[in-house]
């Protein structure tokens, strides 16, 4: 069957696990009529059609033959007064996954008058009615994945229409001056192009500052949202796994003084102040004719290589050699951090940090590589540590600022092209080309930035963006 945007559509809109509460959520004009067949106040009549708007009602959802299924409690909203603009009633249940089930089933058992929805129908169909702008639709489904205080602030600004307004401001500015352009061209007579040029300038200058600020912002942006991946590497027994327990604040990884310990990757999210942090610790890196050992190796290797961030220990009572330029060679594209372990015991040191320097000269790495003297032990050189990430990657700012930031790649692409539109505007003028040339490459800017909002967007896009998000939104 077709699916069309006039189907009445139904979900479950809440996880599918026991919980207190189930919501199974119906949007399309047959909404009402459709859940009202199985409805039944407390008197047991069928009275859900005379519910009025934003009500919500205690009763009983029976199946098609009349036999109870659940107490539920059912809410009505009448278009245009609701999340989709169009009739809605949410069946609110017990949370067992086989009774929300069982609803749900009852509902599209004919698929003539209701159906299952599609992955992000609902957010979709909001979008299609002119209720939300498509970056509002987006950051619904960043909301649901937010992972960090940064990305749920980010997107809820918005899902407020935050990034909407920018963008709406930046096209009223373009199409005003296209549109000055066409009048001039065709009604010279009462429309004044001499100097106009001079007066464009500053509008393209501050367009391009705009789109400039925005795509800069992605980066970072997106950091702050998903967080860094990030690899303790180092040789066995230098501390990797105790700066994974110190970081955590549990026992994460198991700790001995025999090298070798770690044999595979362990996986977790540390937060440091607003920055997240996917921690991976690895084997020690080292020639082990261990086959076991040798293979967490080799992945230690593989996921240094796809890391954004790298620790790098060391072990500051035990001698540089071979294999610690073998790791910093393999990883000094990456940003590093270097933790020189082990201090707290100061009659064994035998590295220092102008002994790392030297190391890092001697693989090649010229930039500026924060060296911590740490101690796993005393729990010293954290406060350090999270410093020089701050300084790695947010020019040690870790408080998100009111700014929006730019989160998603595709709205970053469409801003880019958006700022090569613009440029090309201001080459013309420096150029000296007539005016009409402007037009052309301001109504690409016009277009790339209506895209990110969702004017004139195609349907595949459309669909595209709404299958990535869950059942039920």
């Amino acid at each position: 069957m077709i699916h069309t945007n006039d189907d009445t559509i139904a979900a479950i809109a809440t996880a599918a696990s026991d919980a207190g509460i189930g919501i199974i959520r119906v949007s399309g004009d047959k909404a009402i009529s459709h859940v009202a067949r199985f409805y039944q106040n407390s008197k047991h009549e069928f009275d859900l059609l005379q519910h009025a708007n934003g009500t919500i009602r205690f009763g009983y959802f029976c199946d098609a033959s009349g036999n109870l299924i659940d107490e539920v409690m059912v809410s009505v909203m009448r278009a245009p007064h609701s999340y989709t603009k169009e009739d809605v009633v949410e069946v609110n249940t017990h949370g067992g996954t086989m009774v929300m089930q069982k609803i749900l089933h009852e509902l599209i058992s004919d698929e003539n008058i209701c159906r299952l929805a599609d992955p992000g129908e609902f957010t979709k169909r909001a979008f299609l009615n002119g209720r939300i702008d498509l970056t509002r639709a987006e950051a619904v489904m960043d909301i649901i994945e937010a992972k960090s205080e940064f990305a749920l602030s980010n997107s809820e600004k918005q899902l407020r229409g935050d990034m909407r307004n920018i963008i709406v401001d930046m096209r009223k500015q373009i199409i005003y001056e296209m549109a000055f352009i066409e009048s001039a061209l065709d009604d010279p007579e009462n429309y004044d192009l001499t100097d106009y040029s001079d007066r464009i300038m500053p509008m393209c200058d501050k367009l391009i500052r705009k789109c400039d600020n925005l795509i800069k912002s992605a980066d970072e942006g997106r950091v702050r949202a998903t967080g860094l991946s990030t690899v303790i590497i180092g040789k066995p027994n230098s501390g990797k796994s105790s700066l994974l327990n110190v970081l955590t604040g549990e026992e994460t990884a198991i700790v001995t003084d025999i090298a070798g310990t770690t044999r595979d990757v362990i996986e977790h999210d540390v937060k440091i102040d607003n920055i997240l942090l996917h921690v991976i610790d690895t084997a020690g890196i080292r020639n082990s004719s261990d086959k076991i050992e040798a293979i967490g190796v080799e992945k230690a290797r593989k996921f240094a290589k796809e890391a954004e961030l790298i620790l790098y220990m060391v072990d500051s009572t035990s001698q540089i050699n071979d294999e610690d330029i073998e790791i910093l060679t393999s990883v000094k594209d990456k940003k590093i951090i270097v933790l020189l372990n082990k201090t707290d015991k100061e009659d064994e040191i035998i590295i220092t940090k102008e002994n790392i320097k030297k190391l890092l000269e001697t693989v090649g790495i010229i930039s500026d590589v924060p060296i911590i003297t740490t101690s796993m032990i005393l729990g010293n050189g954290i406060d350090e540590l999270k410093s020089a990430i701050s300084d790695l990657f947010f020019n040690g700012k870790l408080v998100p600022e009111d700014e929006i930031y730019i989160t998603n790649l595709r709205h970053k692409g469409l801003l880019e092209k958006a700022d090569k539109s613009l440029r090309l505007v201001r080459d013309s003028i420096n150029q000296g080309l007539s005016e009409d040339f402007y037009t052309i490459d301001l109504h690409d800017a016009y277009e790339s930035l209506g895209l990110i909002i969702g004017e004139e967007v195609g349907d595949d896009l459309v669909e595209e963006i709404f299958s990535k998000f869950c059942m039920g939104k």
